[in-house]
Parts: C-alpha cells; sequence; structure tokens
C-alpha cells in the first residue's frame, strides 16, 4: 500500500496527488492558499485536531490509518460539516441542474418527472439518515465523552443498521442513461457527472463512519468500562431515537398517504375515509412534519418506495394537489 501521509508532508503534495481531497479540506474548515506549508503547520494555523485530520485523508487515499489518534469531538465536527454540505449544498445543487436537464412536462410518458420524484426521496432518505446522526448518534458518543454510558444502546446499534446512502444515485444514474430521451446533452451529461461524483463522496463519507468512527468510538466505551468510572445516562431510552418517533406514521397516516398519492384532493380523502376536511388536512401536515417531506410528489415517491401504493396505478404528470 502507498505509503502515508505524515505531519511533515507539504499539504500541496497531499491536495496535488488526489484533488478529492480539497472537499475534505474543507470540512475540516481548512482554507485554501497554504503555499509551502507542512501538514502539520496547516492544522495548527486553522486549529484542526492533527491525528484525525490524517487518520480522514490517509483512509479517503486508500492509504493506511489508525483511529488511535482519533479526537471524537473533532471527527463529529468534520462529519457534521460533511452532513450541512450534502443537505445545504451539494444535493440542492444537483436537483437544480436535473430541473434544467431534464423535460418535466407531461411529454416523454413522464419519465422526467418520474426522475425528480425519485431523487426528492433518496434527498429526504439522506436527510433522515444524516439527522439521525447528528441528534441521536453523536448526542449519545457526547454522553459516552461526559462519562455516561447508556444500557440499552452502544455504537454497535449504530453498526448494526448503518448502511450505505450513495447507492440509489447509482440506480438514478442508470436509470437517467437508460430510459430517459436526451435533448440537451451537454446539461444531461454535466448533471451525471454531478451524480456520479456526489455517489463516491457519499460512498467515501459512509467508510469513514464505519472505518474511523464507529472504532474509534468502540475504544472510548471499553476504555470507560474499564476505568470503573461509568455512569449510565439518565435519559430515558425510549428517547434515545426520537427521529425514528417521529418518522413511524400511524395507521390512518398511512391510509391519508395512499389517498394523496392516487392525486385524491383533501375534500375526496375527507368522503373516502369518513373524515372532515379538517382532520385530513391535519393528517397532511403531520405527515410531512414526520417524513420531513412537503412535496406532494415527494409523498407519492415515498408511498411507492413504502410499497404502500404500485406506482403502476398513478397517472404519471397529473397534478395530485
Amino acid at each position: 500500500m502507498t505509503e502515508t501521509f505524515k505531519a511533515a508532508d507539504k499539504m500541496r503534495d497531499m491536495v496535488a496527488g488526489n484533488s478529492l481531497l480539497i472537499p475534505v479540506l474543507g470540512r475540516f474548515g481548512i482554507s485554501l492558499g497554504f503555499a509551502d506549508k507542512t501538514i502539520h503547520e496547516v492544522c495548527q494555523l486553522h486549529g484542526v485536531d492533527e491525528g484525525t485530520f490524517l487518520a480522514v485523508v490517509n483512509f479517503c487515499s486508500g492509504r493506511d490509518c489508525s483511529y488511535d489518534d482519533v479526537s471524537l469531538p473533532s471527527l463529529m465536527d468534520y462529519l457534521r460539516e460533511a452532513h450541512k454540505y450534502f443537505l445545504e449544498f451539494n444535493l440542492p445543487t444537483i436537483r437544480r441542474r436535473l430541473l434544467d436537464a431534464v423535460d418535466c412536462s407531461s411529454g416523454n410518458d413522464g419519465i422526467g418527472i418520474m426522475i425528480l420524484r425519485f431523487y426528492d426521496e433518496y434527498v429526504s432518505e439522506v436527510r433522515r439518515h444524516m439527522e439521525y446522526e447528528n441528534n441521536t448518534v453523536f448526542v449519545y458518543v457526547e454522553h459516552v465523552l461526559e462519562g455516561f454510558l447508556e444500557k440499552d444502546y452502544s455504537i454497535s446499534t449504530f453498526e448494526g443498521t448503518h448502511s450505505p446512502i450513495g447507492n440509489k444515485l447509482n440506480e438514478l444514474k442508470d436509470v437517467i442513461i437508460r430510459y430517459y430521451p436526451e435533448k440537451n446533452s451537454y446539461l444531461l451529461n454535466e448533471v451525471l457527472l454531478d451524480i456520479i461524483m456526489c455517489e463516491a463522496d457519499l460512498s467515501s463519507h459512509c467508510k469513514v463512519e464505519d472505518s474511523i468512527f464507529v472504532p474509534a468510538v468502540k475504544k472510548a466505551e471499553s476504555e470507560l468500562m474499564d476505568s470503573g468510572s461509568a455512569s449510565f445516562s439518565r435519559t430515558d431510552p425510549s428517547e434515545k431515537d426520537e427521529t425514528g418517533k417521529k418518522d413511524a406514521l400511524s395507521d390512518r397516516e398511512k391510509e391519508v398517504l395512499v389517498c394523496i398519492a392516487r392525486g385524491q384532493s383533501n375534500k375526496q380523502i375527507a368522503d373516502n375515509l369518513f373524515l372532515s376536511v379538517h382532520t385530513v388536512a391535519t393528517h397532511r401536515r403531520n405527515i410531512s412534519a414526520k417524513l420531513q417531506i412537503h412535496s406532494t410528489a415527494g409523498l407519492t415517491i415515498y408511498a411507492i418506495a413504502s410499497k404502500l401504493v404500485d406506482m403502476h396505478e398513478l397517472g404519471l404528470g397529473q397534478d395530485t394537489r
């Protein structure tokens, strides 16, 4: 395997060998323009933990790395910043470029509309994934660092359910290549390249969590247990996963969601389910709040992905508001 980056190496040499590390610098809060400074000097200048930085850049470069010198607070700051980058910049930018590149009219058998629906549902899934990590996993780790453990939760709980989130972008890329009748090759090719880069970035991000973050947290848990000074958190275990609780739809909400996906108005839903129009409107607000999906298209694709409705029974290109 290639020799690892070391603190005495020049930062510009590291970046020159792998330009994909430039986003990593940004997530650590390191600006460009570091001239001939070493990695040690640049980290010191920007207040970045050197061991954490070296672990991440070596791992992302396919080189040997160790989590022994990783600072969990520094690593969590890095991961949170990555979440912010994807949710607030990268994924919204790709959506805007998709809108420019595909035909969202009712022509082309509605393929353009379904591409956007697929993408919106994917972004909602990524948002739930990252908010769970921000609001549950990282909070748990902060408690561990304060000397608290939980009886019914550990980082192994997260590890057992953590899954890659870039795969669906590969599916979207395949759908566009195979089925979309191309009209503006330059715009479409550019957004495809954006999707490919985003997929690789998200995949690398998840691998950092699996291969550096999780082992580092396990080490912290083990050291706390061995110290004999661990206390059990006073947090009610039932409150650990607020994201999961909020995302769970009731049976009635699922019935309303199916009606929304079928293009029914609030009045039609009220008549079909023997509810008042006001109650239906309340259910719709609650569904959107729980799923963090606020468009009818997004709710429709969620219903399809959750197998609440069959996509073949839905009319593509209809106004389902």
